[in-house]
């Protein structure tokens, strides 16, 4: 039995059978059988059955979001918002069933046309800090393009995404089109990643086990995307409006506890602006709320695990300013901590905490900026701050990242593309770009020469 433990209390709020391999392979037949049946219906049909999908959601979105919020430890007016966004996210997806378009292609002798073809069965891989949002991030496209669907979530954070599935499975849809199957990733998610009956997986994680993935993935040639880890720099030039970027920056590292792989944990400030901005975002910082993630007044809950806890506290140096006060008692809390103006080669600088440390890095100019920003293996996110409409151009092109703010702090929005360069993976969620890592494109040339 996996046994699920609240972060917040530390009690064990559920325990379930984690399956194996012989169930993981009949999950995958089972999801043949769905995908060929769902693939059959009429677009009206799919694009009804995914709105069918997010009327379950919301109606049920206070019951999804406790249960995120008990297993993952966030805040409850946080996991609010994001099970509102798992409902949006189908919503939108099924606006995009009857829009997935091929082209005409001039040739000589003929007519040449493209056609995006459903890949068959999806694995995806849900990470434990967003299990239900991220995870919707890759159902919703799979089946908008034809697909069936077979989600493993992390085993630490099972609640919300189990939920969803049982509640799927009300639906007047093809049995078994989303199933849910918990296992550890070394049986399951190898099956997963491994059975030649898998078409496409997608994995949420860290680039170490992502790693792992592409290479169990190789013998079948699956398709795969990959959203993995980050180093995200937020830059902010002198000429910002240095009051907004700092009532901003807090939640853009700290957000989730920092288990957020686009949190903005390297604060690149110009120099003009540096100490006003550090003695500002400190005190920014220390009016976030710390507690129970069942007030909606909190605005940070525990790290998610011990173990966890145990790896985030290994980051704590003595140079770390510490910025609010944690709950005593159970739970696996961590004030957040500030770093100012640390060695580059620390690790506290170049990896991934996913934890609430945050470094605030000084520069001099827009060509150490971009040196300081693109000096890491991630490039998944980042802000530039600045007044300066041809600075942001230019260092937005010039940063090496996947998705960009300009005198903003967000990384996602249903409607554009998210996904990361270098070591921060490859492939792209959400947007109609999705849907092209969801479909086997098909070439069809009609030779039309008496």
């Amino acid at each position: 039995m996996n046994s699920v433990i609240n972060p917040a209390t530390e009690e064990v709020i559920a325990e379930f059978p984690m399956a194996d391999v012989a169930e993981a392979e009949a999950a995958i037949d089972r999801s043949k059988k769905a995908q060929r049946e769902w693939a059959s219906l009429s677009l009206n049909e799919r694009r009804d059955g995914m709105l069918a999908i997010a009327a379950v959601v919301d109606a049920n979105l206070e019951e999804l979001a406790r249960l995120e919020s008990s297993d993952v430890g966030k805040p409850i007016s946080d996991a609010r918002g994001e099970v509102a966004m798992v409902a949006n996210c189908f919503r939108y997806y099924a606006g995009v069933v009857d829009k997935i378009l091929g082209e005409t292609i001039p040739v000589d002798g003929g007519v040449d046309m493209t056609f995006r073809e459903p890949m068959g069965v999806v694995a995806v891989i849900s990470p434990w800090n967003f299990p239900l949002p991220i995870a919707s991030w890759n159902i919703a496209p799979a089946l908008a393009a034809g697909n069936s669907v077979i989600v493993k979530p992390a085993d630490i954070t099972t609640l919300s995404t189990r939920r969803f599935g049982e509640l799927v499975a009300t639906l007047n849809l093809p049995a078994n089109l989303v199933q849910v199957i918990c296992g550890p990733g070394r049986v399951v998610g190898r099956v997963l990643t491994s059975h030649p009956g898998v078409a496409k997986v997608s994995f949420t994680g860290s680039t170490a086990t992502g790693q792992d993935v592409m290479r169990s993935a190789a013998d079948t040639m699956k398709r795969i995307t990959l959203e993995l880890g980050g180093k995200s720099a937020n830059v902010v030039f002198a000429d910002a409006d240095l009051d907004l970027a700092i009532k901003s920056a807090p939640g853009a590292v700290f957000g989730n506890t920092g288990q957020d792989c686009c949190a903005r944990s390297r604060i690149l400030v110009e120099r003009k602006a540096f100490d006003d901005f550090v003695s500002g975002f400190v005190a920014a910082t220390e009016s976030l709320k710390i507690g129970d993630p069942a007030d909606p007044e909190t605005h940070l809950g525990p790290l998610v695990s011990r173990d966890h806890h145990s790896k985030v506290s290994s980051f704590i140096t003595d140079d770390a300013v510490l910025a609010g006060q944690a709950p005593d008692g159970p739970g696996f809390w961590m004030a957040p901590r500030v770093v100012v103006d640390p060695d580059l080669t620390s690790r506290v600088v170049t990896d991934e905490i996913f934890g609430p440390i945050a470094a605030i890095i000084p520069f001099d100019s827009e060509e150490e900026a971009i040196r300081l920003a693109n000096d890491t293996i991630y490039g998944l996110s980042g802000s530039i701050w600045t007044t300066d409409l041809g600075r942001a151009f230019r260092v937005a092109r010039a940063m090496e990242s996947g998705t960009l703010s300009v005198n903003s702090n967000s990384s996602v929005r249903l409607q554009t593309p998210f996904g990361g360069f270098k070591q921060s993976g490859f492939g792209r969620e959400l947007g109609l770009e999705a849907i092209n890592g969801y479909t086997e494109l098909k070439n069809v040339f009609i030779n039309t020469q008496a």
